[in-house]
């Protein structure tokens, strides 16, 4: 009997105990859903404010890796324009150096020019000088020779020939001689054969 009645009386509490935590149990799980709501949105939120920083980020190291990239092609393009330049620079240089080399020679030749010019002019003035007084004189001579042998010479040949026609009274003879196998005695002989006496 005392057992029934202290059952009873235990019997009560729990009931109560249990409305208790079954009521604290729901406020709880409330709390727990509320804050795990939270949670969550916070993650979405920060999960969105990640995506979006990386995705800012993605587009800043795109962007910087298209600027290194037009930086590198303006690197290569100012270095080929550089090369040209050089190499510009040393066809100019070479050009340069052949126009120097080609100007000292045309000084030279010019100097030579000059110095050959003044040997003419005193070589002018020496054979205008023998030509005053020598040509009239030899021209004189000349024609002398002519009126007197009648013989019209070539003077084509070759230094050591006598080549030429006799023009006699009836019939014109030619002369060919060749004095390097001739003596003076046989080829003046032979010439004055051609002469009349009565001249």
């Amino acid at each position: 009997m005392a057992q029934i009645h202290s059952s009873q009386n235990f019997e009560g509490p729990t009931e109560e105990i249990v409305q208790f935590i079954r009521s604290s149990k729901d406020d709880n799980l409330k709390q727990v859903r509320e804050k795990q709501q939270a949670f969550f949105d916070r993650h979405v939120e920060t999960k969105k404010i990640v995506t979006n920083i990386l995705k800012d980020i993605s587009q800043a190291e795109e962007r910087v890796g298209q600027r290194l990239l037009d930086m590198e092609g303006q690197k290569s393009r100012a270095e080929q324009e550089l090369k040209n330049l050089e190499q510009e620079v040393q066809r100019c240089t070479a050009r340069n150096q052949t126009m120097d080399s080609e100007l000292q020679f045309l000084q030279k030749q010019l100097e030579s020019l000059k110095n050959s010019e003044q040997e003419l002019q005193s070589l002018q003035h020496e054979v205008d000088d023998d030509t005053t007084e020598v040509i009239p004189s030899a021209i004189f001579v000349a024609q002398l020779y002519h009126k007197v042998t009648k013989i019209k010479w070539e003077h084509d040949t070759e230094p050591h020939i006598l080549k030429g026609v006799h023009y006699g009274s009836e019939l014109a003879t030619p002369i060919n001689m060749d004095t390097s196998v001739l003596s003076h005695c046989v080829v003046s002989d032979d010439l004055w054969a051609f002469v009349n006496p009565g001249w």
